[in-house]
């Protein structure tokens, strides 16, 4: 896929677990580990609006376009 997830990096960065923003967001961990890991098809506006929220960033800070 040419969209690469960086939301471990930026959790990393703001030293945040998944556990804690997993609950912060109200989505499940295992959601979210399918998010962190690129497996996910689709994420909502919404869902992106409050991890750029939590984690105090931009989404292109999280998503990247790499020309496979």
């Amino acid at each position: 896929m040419a969209i690469i997830i960086n939301l471990d990096v930026i959790m990393a960065k703001r030293k945040i677990r998944s556990k804690e923003l997993a609950k912060e967001l109200g989505i499940t961990e295992a959601n979210l580990s399918i998010l962190k890991t690129g497996k996910a098809k689709a994420i909502r506006f919404s869902t992106l609006e409050s991890i750029c929220e939590i984690l105090d960033c931009q989404p292109g800070d999280i998503l990247e376009y790499t020309n496979e």
